[in-house]
């Protein structure tokens, strides 16, 4: 595989989804959850890949001890540290030793450029844009309607509401890790794995576009009224309008993207 740089347990769809927190802000359920036994080495190397590219592990944070990572990926600890000896050859990693050591994250998305976007498209080609954003608007409206459907724990109501803090209190710097935490809790609190995945899947599809146009205030600003409107029918219990809501704004980040390549 060439690499270049660029919970509490869940035991039903009504199980509240693994604290945020508990590695990096969220997604531990979607992304280190255990690998093929059959490409342990390449699957082990994607998985973390896309937990550091979609700011799972932001950074300068490291990731979960050598122990705890090897028993959530479901592999043992030799290839575990042959995924990061490879991650830390690539840029992405360092590994420190002694008390404070641990594999560190040294990977930033790379700040916009002109023509990174169209670079990027050409790379994955037309027909894959649409398709990604196909698959992001199918799993992401389904997780939001599924969730508010369900009737939520205090402690899922307050995960949500602190997602939609967090990215409303972001800065530029940080709004897209911010952001991907808010999607990605959605998905995790309905209790799903599979969906959750999906999810995960479906944006780091769409993030090396996203990384690729620069953080405008007046897209933040509205932005934040379309999260405001997904987590206030999601807590309502609303489906319907949570599958608006949802729509509308994947359908304004499809626009944003258009327009940056026209």
């Amino acid at each position: 595989m060439d690499i270049t740089p660029a919970e509490a347990s869940v035991s039903g769809p009504r199980a509240a989804a693994e604290p945020a927190g508990a590695v990096g802000i969220t997604g531990a359920v979607s992304l280190l959850r255990p690998v093929r036994a059959g490409n342990a080495f390449e699957e082990t190397v994607e998985r973390l890949l896309q937990a550091i590219k979609l700011g799972v592990v932001p950074y300068g944070e490291k990731l979960p001890p050598e122990r705890e990572l090897a028993t959530r990926l479901g592999i043992s600890r030799v290839t575990l540290r042959e995924a990061i000896r490879s991650l830390q050859e690539a840029g992405y990693l360092d590994v420190r030793r002694g008390r404070y050591g641990g594999a560190f994250v040294v990977y930033r998305p790379p700040s916009p450029r002109k023509g990174d976007l169209r670079r990027v498209v050409t790379r994955m080609g037309e027909d894959d844009l649409e398709d990604a954003l196909t698959f992001r608007m199918a799993v992401e409206c389904g997780a939001a309607r599924v969730l508010a459907t369900m009737e939520l724990t205090p402690g899922q109501r307050e995960t949500l509401t602190a997602r939609l803090a967090g990215v409303n209190d972001a800065a530029p710097a940080d709004y897209r890790r911010m952001d991907i935490a808010f999607h990605l809790a959605i998905a995790e609190l309905t209790g799903s794995p599979l969906l959750a995945a999906a999810c995960a899947d479906a944006r780091l599809r769409v993030t090396d576009l996203l990384n690729a146009i620069p953080v405008l205030r007046p897209n933040i600003e509205h932005a934040a009224v379309q999260h405001a409107a997904i987590a206030a029918a999601i807590l309502d219990g609303d489906p319907e309008a949570a599958e608006r809501a949802v729509t509308e704004h994947l359908e304004g980040t499809a626009a944003l993207l258009r327009g940056f390549l026209s």
